[in-house]
């Protein structure tokens, strides 16, 4: 975790700076954003908290998630992180949504994705962003932490670059 705390103090600094908040959906990085978030002083002033969406199931037990509403988009793709970012966002009444979900690995996903590929988003005021990560690796807790990198890292952009 020692990785992702530079980014999360970043983020937590520009996030308190506009007195705004954040809710993280997370699935193949299994809580290190939110942990990384969590492990600064006053988080309680910025995170509302998050989600491991790892399954299906969990994503559907987030209140008033249909399965007419998953059925919408595809897993693995920057549409289902942007759905994932909209949703917690929405659920916790938070400023900000970011959500990542992928392939840890050693093996790939459901969905056909290679051990290494995950997507992400973040949502917030007049900001929306999606992007594709591929490691390439096989690597599970190497992918995790370069999947909660690349998170924070793209929250931190659409920080700097919303209104």
């Amino acid at each position: 975790m020692e990785k992702l705390l530079p980014l999360a103090e970043k983020a937590a600094a520009l996030l308190k700076a506009r007195n705004q908040t954040i809710a993280v959906a997370e699935s193949s990085a299994g809580g290190l954003i939110n942990a990384s978030l969590l492990a600064l002083a006053g988080a309680s002033a910025y995170c509302k908290g998050g989600v491991v969406m790892y399954t299906r199931d969990a994503l559907l037990a987030v209140r008033d998630v249909t399965p007419e509403m998953a059925k919408s988009v595809r897993g693995g793709t920057e549409d289902s992180a942007l759905f994932r970012s909209r949703i917690i966002r929405e659920r916790f009444n938070a400023d900000w949504g970011l959500s990542e979900s992928g392939a840890a690995g050693p093996t790939g996903s459901r969905y056909g994705y290679a051990a290494g590929h995950c997507v992400m988003a973040a949502t917030g005021p007049g900001i929306e962003k999606a992007i594709t990560l591929e490691t390439a690796s096989s690597d599970r807790q190497a992918n995790m932490i370069a999947f909660g990198q690349a998170a924070l890292t793209l929250l931190i952009e659409c920080l700097e670059n919303s209104k």
